[in-house]
Protein backbone atom coordinates (compact mmCIF):
# COMPACT_ATOMS: atom_id res chain seq x y z
CA UNK A 1 0.00 0.00 0.00
CA UNK A 2 2.87 2.62 0.62
CA UNK A 3 4.17 2.14 -2.35
CA UNK A 4 1.07 2.66 -4.41
CA UNK A 5 -0.12 5.56 -2.20
CA UNK A 6 3.68 6.72 -3.40
CA UNK A 7 2.85 6.33 -7.09
CA UNK A 8 -0.76 8.11 -6.02
CA UNK A 9 1.33 11.29 -4.64
CA UNK A 10 3.54 11.54 -7.60
CA UNK A 11 0.57 11.56 -10.44
CA UNK A 12 -1.78 13.76 -8.73
CA UNK A 13 1.24 16.66 -8.35
CA UNK A 14 1.85 15.70 -12.43
CA UNK A 15 -2.24 15.80 -12.94
CA UNK A 16 -2.04 19.34 -11.05
CA UNK A 17 0.55 20.61 -13.41
CA UNK A 18 -1.61 19.75 -16.75
CA UNK A 19 -4.29 21.05 -15.43
CA UNK A 20 -2.90 24.42 -14.50
CA UNK A 21 -4.02 24.00 -11.12
CA UNK A 22 -1.85 26.59 -8.58
CA UNK A 23 -0.55 24.49 -5.40
CA UNK A 24 1.15 27.58 -4.06
CA UNK A 25 -1.09 27.05 -1.17
CA UNK A 26 0.39 23.25 -0.65
CA UNK A 27 -1.65 20.49 -0.60
CA UNK A 28 -2.69 17.26 1.62
CA UNK A 29 -4.15 14.42 1.00
CA UNK A 30 -6.86 12.66 3.86
CA UNK A 31 -8.31 9.29 3.71
CA UNK A 32 -12.52 9.38 3.25
CA UNK A 33 -14.13 6.47 4.28
CA UNK A 34 -13.98 3.22 1.12
CA UNK A 35 -16.92 1.00 0.23
CA UNK A 36 -17.19 -2.80 0.09
CA UNK A 37 -14.99 -3.05 -2.96
CA UNK A 38 -11.11 -2.85 -3.23
CA UNK A 39 -11.61 0.93 -4.17
CA UNK A 40 -9.78 3.86 -2.15
CA UNK A 41 -10.79 7.33 -2.24
CA UNK A 42 -8.73 10.07 -0.53
CA UNK A 43 -9.75 13.85 -0.42
CA UNK A 44 -6.79 16.14 -2.12
CA UNK A 45 -6.98 19.22 -0.62
CA UNK A 46 -5.40 22.82 -1.10
CA UNK A 47 -6.76 26.26 0.11
CA UNK A 48 -9.93 26.03 -0.30
CA UNK A 49 -10.44 23.77 -2.87
CA UNK A 50 -10.93 20.09 -2.62
CA UNK A 51 -10.96 16.89 -5.24
CA UNK A 52 -11.43 13.31 -4.90
CA UNK A 53 -8.63 10.44 -5.15
CA UNK A 54 -9.97 7.23 -6.64
CA UNK A 55 -7.26 4.32 -5.90
CA UNK A 56 -8.62 1.48 -7.87
CA UNK A 57 -6.44 -1.00 -8.52
CA UNK A 58 -6.76 -2.13 -12.07
CA UNK A 59 -6.51 -6.25 -11.61
CA UNK A 60 -9.02 -5.72 -9.66
CA UNK A 61 -11.90 -2.73 -10.49
CA UNK A 62 -12.34 -1.87 -13.73
CA UNK A 63 -12.48 2.29 -14.03
CA UNK A 64 -13.60 1.91 -17.78
CA UNK A 65 -17.44 1.95 -16.88
CA UNK A 66 -17.41 4.37 -14.05
CA UNK A 67 -15.99 6.83 -16.24
CA UNK A 68 -18.07 6.52 -19.48
CA UNK A 69 -21.37 6.82 -17.03
CA UNK A 70 -19.71 9.73 -15.39
CA UNK A 71 -19.20 12.04 -18.38
CA UNK A 72 -22.68 10.48 -20.39
CA UNK A 73 -24.02 12.06 -17.05
CA UNK A 74 -22.74 15.59 -16.93
CA UNK A 75 -24.82 16.74 -19.64
CA UNK A 76 -28.15 15.75 -17.59
CA UNK A 77 -29.81 16.98 -14.70
CA UNK A 78 -27.63 14.05 -12.43
CA UNK A 79 -25.21 15.40 -10.33
CA UNK A 80 -22.72 12.73 -10.47
CA UNK A 81 -18.76 13.64 -10.02
CA UNK A 82 -16.78 15.47 -12.57
CA UNK A 83 -14.05 13.17 -13.89
CA UNK A 84 -11.39 15.92 -13.98
CA UNK A 85 -8.06 13.05 -14.51
CA UNK A 86 -7.91 9.58 -15.30
CA UNK A 87 -5.39 6.89 -15.77
CA UNK A 88 -6.89 3.31 -16.82
CA UNK A 89 -3.17 1.63 -16.51
CA UNK A 90 -2.47 2.54 -12.89
CA UNK A 91 -6.33 2.46 -11.63
CA UNK A 92 -6.16 6.44 -10.68
CA UNK A 93 -8.82 8.69 -11.16
CA UNK A 94 -8.87 12.63 -9.95
CA UNK A 95 -13.00 13.44 -9.67
CA UNK A 96 -14.79 16.18 -8.40
CA UNK A 97 -15.83 16.64 -4.52
CA UNK A 98 -19.16 16.30 -3.67
CA UNK A 99 -18.94 16.22 -0.26
CA UNK A 100 -19.70 13.25 2.49
CA UNK A 101 -22.84 14.54 3.60
CA UNK A 102 -24.79 11.15 3.38
CA UNK A 103 -28.64 10.95 2.96
CA UNK A 104 -27.84 8.44 5.91
CA UNK A 105 -26.88 10.92 8.60
CA UNK A 106 -29.44 13.51 7.76
CA UNK A 107 -32.43 10.98 6.92
CA UNK A 108 -35.12 11.85 9.53
CA UNK A 109 -39.07 11.71 9.99
CA UNK A 110 -38.92 15.30 9.09
CA UNK A 111 -36.40 14.94 6.54
CA UNK A 112 -37.49 12.23 4.37
CA UNK A 113 -40.51 13.56 2.06
CA UNK A 114 -38.06 16.47 0.69
CA UNK A 115 -34.88 14.19 0.41
CA UNK A 116 -37.01 11.22 -1.25
CA UNK A 117 -38.57 13.99 -3.31
CA UNK A 118 -35.50 14.90 -4.45
CA UNK A 119 -33.67 11.27 -5.15
CA UNK A 120 -37.02 10.68 -6.65
CA UNK A 121 -36.90 13.24 -9.90
CA UNK A 122 -33.03 12.49 -10.17
CA UNK A 123 -33.51 8.92 -10.59
CA UNK A 124 -36.23 9.31 -13.07
CA UNK A 125 -33.58 11.01 -15.13
CA UNK A 126 -30.93 8.11 -14.53
CA UNK A 127 -33.72 5.77 -15.83
CA UNK A 128 -34.14 7.59 -18.98
CA UNK A 129 -30.39 7.28 -19.83
CA UNK A 130 -30.24 3.69 -21.30
CA UNK A 131 -27.37 4.71 -23.65
CA UNK A 132 -23.96 5.71 -22.70
CA UNK A 133 -21.22 6.12 -25.14
CA UNK A 134 -18.68 3.84 -24.98
CA UNK A 135 -19.79 1.13 -22.77
CA UNK A 136 -22.98 -1.12 -23.36
CA UNK A 137 -25.05 -1.20 -20.28
CA UNK A 138 -24.98 -4.87 -19.17
CA UNK A 139 -28.76 -6.81 -18.97
CA UNK A 140 -29.92 -7.74 -15.58
CA UNK A 141 -31.01 -11.31 -17.35
CA UNK A 142 -31.71 -14.27 -15.24
CA UNK A 143 -28.60 -15.75 -14.87
CA UNK A 144 -26.94 -12.35 -12.90
CA UNK A 145 -30.54 -12.76 -11.24
CA UNK A 146 -30.40 -16.18 -10.40
CA UNK A 147 -26.00 -15.61 -9.00
CA UNK A 148 -27.05 -12.45 -7.15
CA UNK A 149 -29.52 -14.70 -5.28
CA UNK A 150 -27.19 -17.19 -5.14
CA UNK A 151 -25.08 -15.59 -2.85
CA UNK A 152 -27.50 -16.08 0.01
CA UNK A 153 -27.76 -19.70 0.02
CA UNK A 154 -23.44 -20.33 -0.55
CA UNK A 155 -22.41 -17.13 1.81
CA UNK A 156 -25.05 -16.56 4.49
CA UNK A 157 -26.61 -20.04 4.41
CA UNK A 158 -24.36 -22.42 4.19
CA UNK A 159 -21.01 -20.86 4.87
CA UNK A 160 -21.79 -17.97 8.00
CA UNK A 161 -24.56 -19.87 9.47
CA UNK A 162 -22.99 -23.68 8.63
CA UNK A 163 -27.25 -24.51 7.70
CA UNK A 164 -26.56 -28.44 5.64
CA UNK A 165 -27.97 -27.36 1.95
CA UNK A 166 -29.32 -30.50 1.93
CA UNK A 167 -31.97 -31.53 -1.57
CA UNK A 168 -35.42 -29.79 0.32
CA UNK A 169 -33.54 -27.02 1.03
CA UNK A 170 -31.68 -26.95 -2.78
CA UNK A 171 -35.26 -26.65 -4.18
CA UNK A 172 -36.64 -24.53 -1.85
CA UNK A 173 -34.29 -21.86 -3.66
CA UNK A 174 -34.87 -22.95 -6.76
CA UNK A 175 -38.71 -22.41 -6.69
CA UNK A 176 -37.94 -19.10 -4.55
CA UNK A 177 -35.38 -18.13 -6.67
CA UNK A 178 -37.06 -18.63 -10.05
CA UNK A 179 -40.54 -16.98 -8.75
CA UNK A 180 -38.59 -13.99 -8.02
CA UNK A 181 -36.96 -13.87 -11.53
CA UNK A 182 -39.67 -13.97 -13.39
CA UNK A 183 -41.06 -11.40 -11.27
CA UNK A 184 -38.43 -9.31 -12.38
CA UNK A 185 -38.18 -10.30 -15.75
CA UNK A 186 -41.67 -9.37 -16.38
CA UNK A 187 -40.90 -5.40 -15.49
CA UNK A 188 -40.57 -2.19 -17.63
CA UNK A 189 -36.35 -2.01 -17.89
CA UNK A 190 -34.82 1.48 -17.37
CA UNK A 191 -31.07 2.06 -16.61
CA UNK A 192 -30.45 0.36 -13.01
CA UNK A 193 -27.70 2.18 -10.63
CA UNK A 194 -28.26 -0.76 -8.59
CA UNK A 195 -26.90 0.92 -5.69
CA UNK A 196 -29.23 3.85 -5.06
CA UNK A 197 -28.96 4.19 -1.23
CA UNK A 198 -28.67 6.33 1.58
CA UNK A 199 -24.71 5.76 1.50
CA UNK A 200 -24.79 6.54 -2.24
CA UNK A 201 -26.58 9.73 -2.42
CA UNK A 202 -25.01 13.09 -1.05
CA UNK A 203 -26.61 16.47 0.52
CA UNK A 204 -25.05 18.66 -1.98
CA UNK A 205 -27.19 21.72 -1.74
CA UNK A 206 -29.07 22.53 -4.69
CA UNK A 207 -27.81 19.73 -6.53
CA UNK A 208 -29.20 17.48 -3.99
CA UNK A 209 -28.62 14.14 -4.26
CA UNK A 210 -25.14 13.86 -5.49
CA UNK A 211 -24.62 10.51 -6.99
CA UNK A 212 -21.70 8.47 -6.66
CA UNK A 213 -20.86 4.76 -6.75
CA UNK A 214 -22.62 4.07 -10.15
CA UNK A 215 -20.01 1.85 -12.10
CA UNK A 216 -22.33 -1.36 -12.22
CA UNK A 217 -25.25 0.06 -13.89
CA UNK A 218 -27.18 -1.97 -15.93
CA UNK A 219 -30.57 -2.53 -18.26
CA UNK A 220 -32.95 -4.11 -15.33
CA UNK A 221 -36.33 -3.87 -13.38
CA UNK A 222 -38.18 -0.43 -13.46
CA UNK A 223 -39.01 -1.17 -9.09
CA UNK A 224 -35.00 -1.84 -8.56
CA UNK A 225 -33.48 0.88 -7.63
CA UNK A 226 -36.87 2.19 -5.79
CA UNK A 227 -36.88 -0.31 -3.37
CA UNK A 228 -32.87 0.09 -2.93
CA UNK A 229 -33.76 3.33 -2.21
CA UNK A 230 -37.00 2.91 0.08
CA UNK A 231 -36.56 -0.72 1.76
CA UNK A 232 -32.76 -0.06 2.50
CA UNK A 233 -30.54 -1.87 4.16
CA UNK A 234 -29.41 0.82 6.34
CA UNK A 235 -32.46 2.36 7.65
CA UNK A 236 -36.25 1.08 8.13
CA UNK A 237 -39.40 3.24 7.46
CA UNK A 238 -42.74 1.76 8.41
CA UNK A 239 -44.62 0.16 5.36
CA UNK A 240 -47.67 2.67 5.16
CA UNK A 241 -45.04 5.58 4.39
CA UNK A 242 -43.14 3.31 2.29
CA UNK A 243 -45.93 2.91 0.42
CA UNK A 244 -47.02 6.67 -0.27
CA UNK A 245 -43.54 7.37 -1.65
CA UNK A 246 -43.86 4.08 -3.88
CA UNK A 247 -46.93 5.89 -5.05
CA UNK A 248 -45.17 9.39 -5.51
CA UNK A 249 -42.65 8.05 -7.78
CA UNK A 250 -45.29 5.88 -9.66
CA UNK A 251 -46.81 8.85 -10.98
CA UNK A 252 -43.51 10.68 -11.29
CA UNK A 253 -42.90 7.45 -13.79
CA UNK A 254 -45.57 8.16 -15.83
CA UNK A 255 -45.14 11.70 -15.85
CA UNK A 256 -41.87 11.19 -17.24
CA UNK A 257 -43.00 8.41 -20.07
CA UNK A 258 -41.34 5.51 -18.42
CA UNK A 259 -44.64 3.95 -17.62
CA UNK A 260 -47.70 4.33 -19.76
CA UNK A 261 -50.22 4.32 -16.47
CA UNK A 262 -49.71 3.09 -12.96
CA UNK A 263 -51.37 0.58 -12.17
CA UNK A 264 -50.71 0.48 -8.20
CA UNK A 265 -51.28 -3.63 -7.22
CA UNK A 266 -48.79 -4.99 -10.05
CA UNK A 267 -46.13 -2.07 -9.07
CA UNK A 268 -46.48 -2.90 -5.13
CA UNK A 269 -45.95 -6.49 -6.05
CA UNK A 270 -42.95 -6.01 -8.80
CA UNK A 271 -41.79 -3.45 -5.88
CA UNK A 272 -41.85 -6.37 -3.19
CA UNK A 273 -40.50 -9.39 -5.12
CA UNK A 274 -37.96 -7.12 -6.51
CA UNK A 275 -37.08 -6.13 -2.79
CA UNK A 276 -36.65 -9.93 -1.58
CA UNK A 277 -34.39 -10.54 -4.55
CA UNK A 278 -32.27 -7.37 -3.83
CA UNK A 279 -32.42 -8.62 0.22
CA UNK A 280 -30.92 -11.67 -0.40
CA UNK A 281 -28.21 -10.68 -2.76
CA UNK A 282 -27.50 -8.15 0.08
CA UNK A 283 -27.38 -10.55 2.76
CA UNK A 284 -25.14 -13.03 0.87
CA UNK A 285 -22.95 -9.75 0.39
CA UNK A 286 -22.58 -8.49 3.74
CA UNK A 287 -21.62 -12.13 4.72
CA UNK A 288 -19.50 -12.50 1.84
CA UNK A 289 -17.16 -9.30 3.22
CA UNK A 290 -16.79 -11.02 6.47
CA UNK A 291 -15.50 -14.46 5.53
CA UNK A 292 -13.63 -13.62 2.74
CA UNK A 293 -12.46 -10.06 3.22
CA UNK A 294 -12.61 -9.36 7.12
CA UNK A 295 -15.08 -6.89 7.11
CA UNK A 296 -17.69 -6.99 10.52
CA UNK A 297 -19.43 -3.32 9.71
CA UNK A 298 -21.73 -4.83 7.59
CA UNK A 299 -22.40 -8.06 9.67
CA UNK A 300 -24.86 -5.81 11.55
CA UNK A 301 -27.18 -4.96 8.57
CA UNK A 302 -28.15 -8.39 7.81
CA UNK A 303 -31.22 -8.78 10.48
CA UNK A 304 -33.03 -5.62 9.24
CA UNK A 305 -32.07 -6.87 5.74
CA UNK A 306 -33.43 -10.42 6.69
CA UNK A 307 -36.51 -9.09 8.56
CA UNK A 308 -37.55 -7.67 5.30
CA UNK A 309 -37.29 -10.67 3.04
CA UNK A 310 -39.54 -12.49 6.22
CA UNK A 311 -42.11 -9.69 6.36
CA UNK A 312 -42.40 -9.89 2.37
CA UNK A 313 -42.09 -13.12 1.93
CA UNK A 314 -45.11 -13.81 4.28
CA UNK A 315 -48.09 -11.77 2.33
CA UNK A 316 -47.22 -13.90 -1.17
CA UNK A 317 -48.98 -17.59 -1.76
CA UNK A 318 -45.59 -18.54 -2.92
CA UNK A 319 -43.02 -17.53 -0.97
CA UNK A 320 -45.40 -18.63 2.82
CA UNK A 321 -43.00 -22.06 2.59
CA UNK A 322 -40.00 -19.61 2.59
CA UNK A 323 -40.55 -17.61 5.08
CA UNK A 324 -41.50 -19.75 7.25
CA UNK A 325 -38.44 -21.68 7.17
CA UNK A 326 -36.35 -18.52 7.16
CA UNK A 327 -38.18 -18.15 10.91
CA UNK A 328 -37.92 -21.39 12.07
CA UNK A 329 -34.58 -22.32 10.78
CA UNK A 330 -32.05 -19.39 10.20
CA UNK A 331 -33.59 -16.93 12.93
CA UNK A 332 -32.47 -19.46 15.13
CA UNK A 333 -28.78 -20.20 13.13
CA UNK A 334 -28.31 -16.59 13.45
CA UNK A 335 -28.77 -16.73 17.48
CA UNK A 336 -26.63 -19.03 17.45
CA UNK A 337 -23.84 -17.65 15.54
CA UNK A 338 -21.35 -15.93 17.60
CA UNK A 339 -21.14 -13.35 14.84
CA UNK A 340 -24.38 -12.19 15.88
CA UNK A 341 -25.32 -9.93 18.87
CA UNK A 342 -28.45 -11.89 20.55
CA UNK A 343 -29.94 -8.23 21.89
CA UNK A 344 -29.80 -7.01 18.44
CA UNK A 345 -31.55 -9.83 17.03
CA UNK A 346 -34.01 -9.37 19.04
CA UNK A 347 -35.36 -6.38 17.58
CA UNK A 348 -36.25 -7.64 14.50
CA UNK A 349 -37.23 -11.49 15.70
CA UNK A 350 -38.45 -11.32 18.81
Amino acid sequence: MGQRLAGLRQWIEQVFAELKIDLTAGWQCVPVSGDASFRRYFRVISGDHSWILMDAPPEKENSHPFVAIANAWQPLKINAPVVHAVDFDQGYMLLSDLGDDLYLGQLNDDSADALYRQAFITLTQLQLCQTIEGHDLPVYDRALLQREMDLFRDWFVADLLGIDLGPGVKHLFAEVSEYLIQAALEQPTVCVHRDYHSRNLLVDGNNTPGVIDFQDAVIGPVTYDLVSLLRDCYIEWPDKRVYGWVDEFGELLVAEGLLAHYERETFYRWFDLMGAQRHLKAAGIFARLWLRDGKAGYLEDIPRTLNYIIRVAGRYDELLTFSAWLQEVVVPAMYACEQFEPTHLDKWFS
